[in-house]
């Protein structure tokens, strides 16, 4: 799996061969090559620069929607420091965030500047950065829906401020190369009542705690929703409602969601996944898209 043996210098927090598991939602999968808490932007900036341009990088937030595969991730795996999770409010009804930051918490903090059009990145329970990148959205909205620019360095180290308009959102997707890293966002919503705004996140939250596995092992949306379709309504309709492979199993509680029940591997899960899809084209004909970003290399 090593694609580099010494790295450039950086200031921060360097593992060779770093636990992913112990983080990722699904507590599963091999280690990063090199895992990486950089402790600045500009430090960031200058070693992605000095790193050679042949070894792969990886933004990881906290996890939530990612199978990492049991032979672990080559390169580098980024990880932002709590330090890069700044809110502060601006005029215009702006929040300006740091990629770190939460979903829960940039709602939390627009809902007490007043800032209305956010409530539903309480249902988001990723980073920031993991929220741009893939246009993540849930409750009728998305990031592209709120998004004024975000603060990127790309992969040759260079720091950008790139436009909506440039990140070319599409559904649970955007245009950001592989190797580039979110570490910020402005965000814009509405004039909005504190009150309101509180009530809608608790209903929000309310919701999620109602329909979703909260407390297991999972990484969230495991599907996107095809055209005028619910993946979960599909998934369920061919009869994958509980179904097992090892200690992988479809959530009986929401069947968008796959679990790792107790000693599950990753390589059980995404087999899982798979089944799921090739019983769905069978019943329905329609081919489900992973939402779930899957990386690294099999064991």
């Amino acid at each position: 799996m090593d694609t580099i043996a010494k790295l450039p210098d950086i200031a921060g927090k360097v593992e060779h061969h770093g636990s992913l598991a112990d983080f990722i939602w699904f507590r599963t999968g091999g280690p990063a090559e090199w895992l990486v808490r950089p402790d600045s932007v500009d430090g960031l900036s200058a070693f992605l620069k000095a790193l050679p341009k042949d070894v792969p990088v990886l933004p990881v937030g906290v996890g939530s929607n990612l199978i990492v595969r049991d032979g672990g991730v080559p390169g580098v795996v980024i990880r932002l420091p709590k330090g890069m999770a700044k809110l502060q409010a601006e005029p215009g009804n702006r929040i300006r965030v740091g990629a770190a930051a939460m979903g829960i918490t940039v709602a939390s903090a627009a809902r007490d500047a007043g800032i209305a059009g956010l409530e539903f990145l309480r249902g988001i329970p990723g980073t920031v950065g993991g929220a741009v990148r893939m246009n993540a959205g849930a409750y009728g909205r998305e990031v592209a829906d709120i998004l004024v620019e975000a603060m990127v360095v790309e992969r040759d180290g260079t720091i950008r401020t790139w436009s909506k308009d440039q990140l070319g959102f599409t559904y649970r997707h955007s245009a950001l190369p592989e190797g580039a890293v979110v570490i910020g966002a402005l965000f814009e919503g509405t004039p909005g009542d504190p009150q309101a705004i509180g009530a809608e996140m608790d209903r929000i939250a309310a919701e999620r705690e109602a329909s979703q596995p909260l407390r297991s092992r999972t990484g969230g949306s495991t599907f996107k929703n095809p055209p005028g379709e619910k993946a979960w309504q599909l998934v369920d309709a061919a009869g994958c409602r509980g179904l097992r492979i090892g200690d992988a199993q479809v959530s009986e509680k929401h069947t968008n969601f796959l679990l790792n029940l107790d000693h599950a591997t990753s390589e059980d899960i995404e087999a899982l996944g798979e089944e799921v899809r090739a019983r769905v084209k069978a019943k329905s004909g329609i081919e489900l898209e992973w939402e779930i970003q899957r990386v690294g290399v099999s064991k």
